[in-house]
């Protein structure tokens, strides 16, 4: 009898608790960085994923980037300053398509010559060597694990159980990383969350292989780069 007593209060204990616990045989065995492996592997075998990322300045300002990929050759980005500007870009394959908006162009590039509304698409061919400094983004994503990972406790993101793992790299002074895993289904990553002396980033992941409809603007939007060296 007391066995039963005990064995309905340790469940009873799991369904209000709503945490992992060894007595309720789901306690999570792996270290930090099999966490960590798995959830990498199970992301580098998508076919396509949507991440939305906000980056914070501690000094003020904020930038927003919303992008859907395939992770090979295919995406779409969307990057909002919060001082002004607005930078879309489209890659397929080897051609990028990218769309400043004025405010963007004004502040950003110094043109002061544009007025109204910029509605056209700039075509080039994919350098990646020069992506970074051109403010670009790449359609794949390493999904490598690094530093010294500590495993944290369960919690809900976007009203799914998630791990926490939290990370510190020597390489960054001052920096720790949180990733959040799911516990349930495959180990998605859900969320990352940095928190920095200069900036914080927190970067989102949804539509786990969902369809992407990824196309190159219509031409009559299109100014080909080719055509204004040649």
């Amino acid at each position: 009898m007391r066995n039963l007593v005990t064995a309905v209060t340790v469940v009873m204990t799991c369904l209000l608790t709503g945490t992992a616990v060894s007595a309720c045989g789901t306690a999570d065995e792996r270290s930090a960085d099999e966490i960590l492996d798995d959830a990498n592997d199970t992301m580098r075998g998508l076919k396509s994923v949507r991440i939305d990322m906000t980056t914070e300045a501690t000094k003020g300002g904020t930038v927003t980037t919303r992008f859907a990929t395939d992770l090979d050759d295919r995406c779409r980005s969307k990057v909002i300053w919060s001082e002004g500007g607005t930078l879309e870009q489209i890659r397929i394959g080897t051609t990028d398509y990218v769309r400043p908006d004025r405010k963007y162009l004004q502040k950003w590039n110094g043109d002061t010559s544009v007025r109204g509304d910029q509605k056209l698409w700039l075509k080039s061919p994919v350098d990646e060597s020069k992506d970074r400094e051109k403010g670009l983004a790449s359609c794949e994503r390493p999904f490598d694990s690094f530093g010294k990972a500590t495993k944290g406790r369960t919690t809900r993101v976007d009203g799914r159980d998630a791990l926490s793992v939290t990370v510190t790299d020597k390489a960054d002074k001052g920096g720790t990383y949180t990733f959040y895993v799911a516990t349930e289904g495959k180990p998605y990553l859900l969320k990352t969350v940095y928190e920095g002396t200069e900036y914080s980033t927190t970067t989102s992941f949804r539509d786990f292989d969902a369809p992407l409809d990824i196309q190159a603007p219509k031409a009559a939007e299109v100014l080909d780069k080719k055509g204004l060296t040649d």
